[in-house]
């Protein structure tokens, strides 16, 4: 009996061991994805292993959520993955809640750790109220739009990732045009080049950066040189911080990872994409590029798109562009040609997405990419093909939760 009794508790202790293996195991680095979700439903943040061998996705249970101290809405990872920055808004129903940008740890396993808010200086009396965000290839600088006041703070990143504004942030955009900008989108040039794979693989990466920032007041996209302390000023050579037209309340913005390109999301009626040559020191032979100032140039007449196009993307090596339209629920892919910029819709260009997508990202891998949809508590997921740039749906996951709002994967 006692040698039968030793040989069951041998099993069962095989067993636990093998369950607490496979617990421990959902996310490794070397081996999975990592997919980052912001919900507003129940003011959490969550996390998913992502199988990069058949696109699994299994849910790591972070330990009550961890909860946001406010309502989240876009989320960026620090370069490394070792930190989720989320904006948040103060609001009634959730206790102790504030107003800025909130930062949560990356453990080894994938876990987010509680986060704390860093609360953005206001202009004036007036408090800055954040509507969208971007951080550098480098992951020096964090870049923040207000919207409705018409600034963009800037937060260095410190040790730990911690959070500190820059002196003279906020920044303004320029007074004039059909009223008080409202800035909706944001993106910084790139200083770090895709490794492999891509047009600029083997070429040195500029040292200064530009950032561009839709205005969907006056139908402008700004572009503000930054230092190197993170202050906004004049692009390199300028007089004043430049202006160039766009559709019609434009809402998305990307960048060429090989910063050669910008594209534009223009809202309704236009429903369509404006496309710009960067003038750099590369593209300064353009006929009409007058100055390596990182000024744009319209690559001609504007590309169509759904009903609501926003949210936006490249993938990693410049070859393709994905844009999200908020009002026809689904995603339309481009081509990019690697000489004027121009897009070519994919052979099937349009996808279906859930209910009310509001954020895209993108795997540096090139092999998978994730829309969260805001109205179906659910995150659509595509598989890509790497020489089309086709989009593949998957079976979207769920997140437990009412209304995700931003998605980041690593």
């Amino acid at each position: 009996m006692r040698t039968r009794f030793t040989w069951v508790l041998g099993i069962l202790a095989l067993i636990s061991i093998g369950f607490l293996i496979a617990c421990s195991t959902k996310y490794s680095s070397s081996s999975n994805g990592l997919i980052v979700v912001s919900s507003q439903g129940n003011a959490v943040m969550q996390t998913f292993s992502l199988n990069l061998n058949n696109g699994g996705i299994s849910q790591i249970n972070n330990a009550a959520g961890p909860p946001t101290p406010g309502l989240p809405s876009a989320v960026v990872l620090d370069p490394a993955g070792a930190f989720a920055y989320v904006i948040v808004t103060q609001n009634s129903q959730i206790a102790s809640s504030s107003t800025g940008i909130a930062t949560f740890p990356l453990a080894s396993d994938g876990k987010l750790a509680a986060g704390h808010t860093t609360a953005l200086n206001p202009i004036g009396s007036v408090p800055v109220v954040p509507g969208a965000l971007a951080i550098d290839s480098a992951g020096k600088f964090l870049f923040v739009a207000d919207g409705t006041s018409g600034v963009v703070s800037v937060l260095a990143v410190g040790s730990g990732g911690t959070l500190n504004e820059v002196a003279g942030s906020p920044f303004p955009v320029p007074a004039g045009g059909q009223g008080p900008a409202n800035l909706t989108a944001l993106v910084v040039s790139p200083t770090v080049f895709p490794q492999h794979f891509a047009a600029c693989s083997q070429t040195p990466a500029p040292t200064s950066e530009n950032l561009y920032v839709t205005d969907s007041e006056n139908d402008m996209v700004w572009e503000f040189g930054v230092s190197s302390s993170g202050a906004l000023g004049n692009p390199p050579g300028d007089q004043s911080v430049l202006g160039f037209p766009t559709g019609s309340v434009p809402s998305g913005i990307a960048i060429d990872p090989c910063n050669r390109f910008v594209y534009v999301a223009n809202g309704i009626p236009d429903n369509n994409i404006s496309a710009y040559t960067i003038c750099n020191a590369v593209s300064v032979p353009f006929p009409t590029c007058s100055a390596a100032d990182g000024s744009l140039v319209s690559v001609g007449a504007p590309f169509s798109a759904g009903v609501g196009p926003g949210p936006m993307t490249e993938n990693p090596f410049g070859n393709y562009l994905y844009v999200v339209n908020t009002m026809s629920n689904s995603v339309s892919g481009y081509g990019i040609s690697p000489v004027t910029g121009a897009l070519t819709p994919f052979s099937s260009p349009i996808v279906a997405t859930g209910s009310s997508p509001v954020s895209i990202a993108v795997r540096n891998d090139d092999n998978w990419l994730f829309v969260a949809n805001f109205g179906s508590a659910n995150v659509s997921q595509y598989a890509i093909t790497p020489a089309t740039g086709q989009l593949t749906p998957q079976a979207p996951f769920g997140t437990n939760l009412l209304n995700p709002f931003g998605v980041a994967v690593k």
